[in-house]
């Protein structure tokens, strides 16, 4: 593979303008995993990257996904590193800690594609895009969209198109709060209550993050998801039509968002490879980050190299 310009963390080609960050939600980053934020035209998100010690052999970007944050890939990003990919997650804008706008029209996927966009620019290079989940389902309409932007993408548990219906009964309780309740709140009212009223209650540093994430997550941007998710209209055939290689992953164990039936599906309709991750589930970046790596830098390699 091609090696591209080294990037500064503080300067670097585009639009947008990359500054350091910090630690979001408690959880310890893992050694080389670097947080920062980006600068973009509408709002400022925050990003984790990890930094290949020699040869910059590509470079990814990481696209979580719903109730997600780029703290999804905290664990995956090292091990990428390690093999010579200059690797970047975002928390798309409404997550965590990310910059969120007022309504939910703020966060539609045309605006969430262009911040993918925006944030390829600031690379200065074609980057491997990988979306997982809802964020596959931005990532793709993202290659669609503008596919020299991109050297490949990876659909991570993440299918075709949605349905008429998802996700409806938990958009009527989000809107029913009013903003007065994040989903943890709402999925955990009794711990809710007594951390409300002062009492010493101990949460692991993980349950800890998602309530801290739950809580800072805008209920804009999760109504917005739940809208793109239910569309039926299916990004295949546009996709098949942009040439880039694809990769369509997913655990053995993924019976959560899509039909596997579904991915094996797409994967055969572009062209592209198809792979089962044996042991995991819905987040085999968390669940076998290294199998997970392994897999994907050995797709990426074999990827043409840009001009």
């Amino acid at each position: 593979m091609t090696a591209p310009e080294q990037v500064r963390p503080d300067v670097v080609p585009g639009t947008g303008v990359v500054t350091p960050g910090r630690p979001f939600g408690g959880l310890a980053l893992p050694a080389g995993v670097e947080p920062l934020r980006l600068r973009l035209s509408e709002v400022e998100l925050t990003a984790l990257r990890a930094r290949p010690a020699g040869e910059v052999r590509a470079t990814a970007l990481l696209v979580p996904g719903f109730t997600g944050s780029k703290e999804d890939h905290r664990v995956l990003l090292p091990l990428l590193a390690a093999q010579g990919v200059d690797a970047w997650a975002i928390s798309q804008r409404g997550q965590g800690d990310s910059g969120a706008l007022p309504r939910t029209a703020d966060h539609a996927l045309d605006r969430l594609v262009e911040d993918v966009h925006e944030v390829a620019a600031l690379l200065g290079t074609p980057v491997h895009l990988l979306g997982h989940s809802f964020g596959g389902t931005v990532a793709a309409a993202a290659a669609v969209h503008h596919p020299g932007a991109f050297r490949s993408l990876t659909l991570l548990c993440s299918g075709p198109h949605g349905w008429p219906g998802r996700k409806a009964d938990l958009r009527a309780r989000l809107l029913a709060a009013g903003g007065a309740a994040d989903l943890w709140t709402l999925d955990n009212p009794d711990l809710a209550w007594r951390l409300a009223q002062g009492e010493p209650v101990e949460l692991d540093p993980e349950a800890a993050f998602h309530r801290e994430r739950s809580r800072a997550t805008s209920t804009a941007q999760l109504v917005a998801a739940i809208d793109i998710l239910a569309d039926p209209a299916d990004v295949t055939p546009a996709l098949a039509a942009t040439g880039l290689p694809v990769l369509v992953a997913h655990g053995e164990h993924d019976d959560v968002a899509w039909p596997q039936t579904w991915q094996r599906r797409t994967a055969e309709q572009v062209g592209g490879r198809y792979a089962v991750l044996p042991g995991a589930a819905h987040s085999p970046n968390l669940e076998t980050p290294e199998a997970t790596a392994d897999l994907l830098v050995g797709f990426w390699s074999s990827c043409p190299a840009t001009e």
